[in-house]
């Protein structure tokens, strides 16, 4: 099924260019792309030369173009092919958020400021509020296209006020409800409203805790909790508990997947996620300073192999399996430092149930190990003997050590991934940023005290190789 549906897909895209490009007359072209999604249409417009674009704004108009340009990444290199009088149209029929991530992708700031101040006021109004806050604030990511009544209405006004905010807001599933000071006092699903009698009081039929959310909230901080909601929107207050705006559904996939970003980049110890075009000295700032901290760390752990010279000096063998050592603790760390900041994405977790988290992690690494030091015991005991031309038991002497470093460097290496970033988190330190460039520099220094510390014990103390 699946290489059919990519068949059918192209297959329209096809149709699409033939169609924008065919000898038919204007109304022809307009008909016949009614039946197409404008998904379908967008990826045919972006393999049209501009020649073929600008034929299709003249077309199908503004409020078509602009349903079209929602699926259309990078909006502000099509937006240029137009005057700046047009595209201020364009981003007028937009939702207000998409406007504004239209005009974010502009370089030119002239050009951004000179469109915007083409667009009428209740426009400018709504761009100018999601901008006043912050890209981590779910205020950044709200809509403005819902729809509000009063409380006091009868079902018949309420109908009717629906019926006219309609005109500029399809956002109709869900309907809010204000008093008489503007606060938010619950919402109306759409149903209950079409279902109900004219004479039925609107307070019968009003979700009086129906959720909602602050505009100055941290994205990261109430994602799962509206990812828990399921709603197909959730009305955002100002400090004064008034409704903004709303989070829709397709907003909160968009949000998840900018926060799983993010946070990937900060496990690897960025700000923020890069893209191609971002400046060399941007990318280089958000990196140099932890790159700086590491190179400190790094050089503690070197200075901590220096004090097992004379070991090495005696059992240069053990250098070989430094790295196994050194490796499987940093991914045993990382692991548990993926999960731990996914869970700590609860703020509802409770001290015990942390205790049981790590105690957990610390069974998976213990027995993880456990596993994997009977496999090194082996091969490494194996290698040893064969290719190294050692006697069974120095061989074996050798991988005992390597098994029982490599045991108690994955359990000690669970413990500090995922207590590492705890404390970071009661600190109010943002633990993917933090714990993310620590957690194999602190892992390394672990593993190397172990191995070299269990090396002295074993082989030279107890075994006196």
């Amino acid at each position: 099924m699946e290489p059919e549906t990519l068949i059918d897909e192209e297959s329209r895209i096809e149709t699409i260019i033939q169609i924008i490009t065919g000898n038919f007359l204007d109304e022809e072209i307009r008909d016949a792309l009614n039946d197409y999604h404008e998904s379908d249409i967008a990826d045919a417009l972006q393999k049209l030369d501009e020649e073929g674009r600008k034929k299709i704004y003249r077309i199908l108009g503004t409020d078509k173009v602009s349903e079209i340009f929602t699926y259309i990444d990078d909006v502000a290199d099509y937006l240029q092919e137009i005057t700046p009088e047009e595209a201020a149209d364009v981003l007028e029929s937009m939702d207000a958020d998409e406007a504004v991530d239209a005009l974010e992708d502009f370089e030119n700031e002239e050009e951004r400021d000179q469109i915007i101040s083409l667009m009428d006021s209740e426009a400018k109004q709504d761009i100018r509020l999601i901008n006043s806050y912050e890209d981590d604030e779910i205020g950044s990511k709200m809509t403005t296209n819902f729809i509000i009544i009063a409380q006091d209405f009868s079902v018949k006004e309420a109908m009717r006020s629906l019926c006219a905010q309609a005109e500029d807001n399809d956002n109709i599933n869900t309907i809010y409800v204000h008093d008489e000071d503007d606060n938010y006092c619950g919402a109306i699903e759409l149903k209950d409203l079409i279902r109900a009698r004219e004479t039925k009081p609107l307070e019968d039929i009003i979700q009086k805790n129906y959720p909602s959310i602050n505009a100055k909230d941290k994205i990261s901080e109430v994602i799962e909790q509206l990812k828990d909601y399921a709603e197909d929107s959730i009305p955002v207050l100002n400090e004064y508990r008034e409704v903004i705006g709303v989070i829709t559904s397709e907003q909160l996939v968009e949000a998840v997947d900018d926060e799983l970003g993010d946070d990937y980049a900060k496990l690897a110890g960025l700000s923020a996620e890069e893209d191609l075009n971002e400046p060399l000295r941007d990318s280089m700032k958000k990196r140099l300073p932890w790159l700086v901290l590491l190179l400190f760390l790094g050089m503690g752990v070197s200075s901590v192999v220096g004090v097992f010279e004379s070991l090495v000096a005696q059992v240069a063998i053990i250098v070989s399996f430094q790295s196994l050592i050194l490796g499987m603790a940093g991914n045993v760390g990382t692991q548990s430092l993926a999960v731990t900041v996914r869970v700590l994405m609860d703020e509802n977790i409770k001290g015990s149930q942390k205790a049981k988290f790590i105690l957990k992690e610390m069974k998976i690494g213990f027995f993880n190990g456990l596993l994997l030091g009977m496999v090194a015991f082996s091969f490494v005991g194996l290698y040893t003997h064969f290719i190294k031309d050692r006697t069974w038991i120095e061989a074996f002497k050798v991988s005992g050590c390597v098994g029982s470093a490599l045991l108690m460097a994955m359990t000690i290496s669970s413990f500090v991934g995922s207590v590492v970033p705890m404390v970071f988190h009661k600190l109010k330190v943002d633990p993917a940023v933090a714990s993310g460039p620590l957690i194999t520099t602190v892992n390394d220094l672990v593993a190397v005290i172990t191995y070299y510390g269990l090396a002295t014990l074993f082989l030279i103390k107890l075994a006196g190789l």
